[in-house]
């Protein structure tokens, strides 16, 4: 069994841990400005009232600005229904596969 040297650890020098923290700061920001959509799709199964329902339901939409987003679905074929981070519109996403619609994940631009 070979002899295995300990790991090499860099001395704590404020240099050091200021650097660290920059880094870490850099990599939250860069994650927090992720942009992220949930697009619904048309599908030809679920009632337009089932639609604006969920909308209402889980996003908490007022009934005005769901039906609204519903009839951009059946109109359009498409509707961005929720925008932020990735993992919080992954579930969106799951969330709106749950309630039977078609929903896809998609990165916004800029």
């Amino acid at each position: 069994m070979p002899i295995l040297d300990p790991p090499l650890l860099r001395p704590a020098t404020e240099e050091a841990v200021q650097e660290d923290l920059s880094l870490a700061e850099d990599t939250s920001l860069r994650a927090s400005s992720d942009a992220w959509s949930t697009v619904v799709w048309n599908d030809p199964v679920n009632l337009m009232s089932y639609v604006s329902y969920v909308f209402e339901s889980y996003f908490g939409y007022p009934p005005s600005r769901a039906e609204a987003l519903m009839l951009q679905v059946h109109h359009d074929g498409r509707a961005v229904v929720s925008r932020g981070g990735r993992e919080r519109m992954e579930v969106d996403v799951q969330a709106m596969h749950d309630h039977g619609l078609w929903a896809t994940l998609q990165r916004e631009a800029g």
